[in-house]
């Protein structure tokens, strides 16, 4: 045999390793992925089931058979919940059903939660990478600016925006996503810099690849997997604010429903029509309690450490 041929078959089984070795790694990824999934307990499916049904009530309020949320009934005021097939969650003080009032509340804090989260992911995570990848001055000057947003009192910067706007929908999402972009700053740059070291981005250089490229192909989805990983704890954070700023008068006027400004409304008859209070309330706490949970199965699943990614 040629030396040639020698030298050619030596390269063929070379590259006959490395695809073996590829499919390896996928494999063990793969294995790893539904072993992580399945491990994940019943708690993280319930909070999962609470979440999407709350999204397809809320999307769907307008069509739903519930009396409007701002239909008064003064004949069944103050029914406490499980008394009517009609009103299942009871109805207020004006007789406006408890049920249509929190699925419109729930309208309300999801969308707060969902576009002010998204807002300040997409600025936050693109500033973040460009500060992690281009370093320098780039970085010094982001992060200065990011450390002086967090070390702001976020209540007091939340107060005074919303307080000087019109209160809106609107107004409320920008304002929230202003104090939540430095937080995704911080973590993409910090992913950032794990990922720009990583073999794959190296061999994307060496090959010529242009920033661009490297940024949108190699760095980015790999940090946007922890991101979305962390953003449902953000989401019940919004939700949280929303609901204070709600309890303090300062969010949606009425008769926009709020859970937080229901809350508020209950608080005089707590020793008569306590389900003024805890109906809201209970929705509040398990909207929240199942973003966090969510949250933390999905950083369990794609856990750097586990070596997923």
């Amino acid at each position: 045999m040629a030396p040639n041929d020698d030298a050619g078959v030596i390269a063929n089984d070379r590259d006959v390793s490395r695809v073996d070795a590829a499919e390896s790694r996928l494999q063990t990824v793969g294995k790893v992925k539904r072993r992580a999934w399945t491990g994940l307990g019943i708690g993280f499916w319930l909070a999962a089931f609470w979440i999407a049904l709350l999204i397809v009530v809320a999307v769907f309020a307008p069509v739903l058979p519930f009396r409007s949320y701002k239909q008064p009934d003064f004949n069944k005021t103050l029914v406490p919940p499980f008394h009517s097939f009609k009103e299942p969650l009871g109805t207020d003080e004006l007789g406006r059903s408890m049920l249509s009032r929190v699925v419109w509340g729930a309208r309300v804090s999801l969308a707060v939660g969902v576009f002010a989260v998204g807002i300040g992911m997409v600025v936050g995570t693109t500033i973040g990478v460009l500060a992690g990848y281009f370093r320098g001055v780039v970085d010094r000057v982001i992060t200065v600016v990011a450390d002086a947003m967090i070390a702001f009192p976020p209540l007091v910067l939340l107060l005074a925006m919303v307080t000087i706007f019109e209160r809106s929908l609107r107004n409320i999402v920008i304002a929230l996503a202003i104090l939540i972009v430095p937080s995704f700053i911080r973590l993409a740059r910090a992913n950032t810099f794990v990922v720009a070291e990583r073999e794959f981005v190296t061999a994307a250089k060496v090959m010529g690849a242009s920033r661009l490229r490297i940024l949108t192909r190699e760095i980015l989805p790999n940090v946007l997997i922890t991101l979305l990983a962390y953003a449902p704890v953000v989401i019940a954070l919004a939700i949280i604010a929303e609901g204070s700023l709600a309890f303090l008068g300062l969010s949606l006027p009425p008769p926009t429903p709020s859970w937080g400004k229901m809350i508020n409304d209950g608080r005089s008859k707590l020793d008569t029509a306590l389900h003024l209070t805890y109906v809201p309330g209970a929705f509040m706490v398990l909207t929240v309690l199942s973003f966090n949970w969510l949250g933390r199965g999905l950083h369990a699943v794609y856990d750097p450490r586990r070596g997923v990614l």
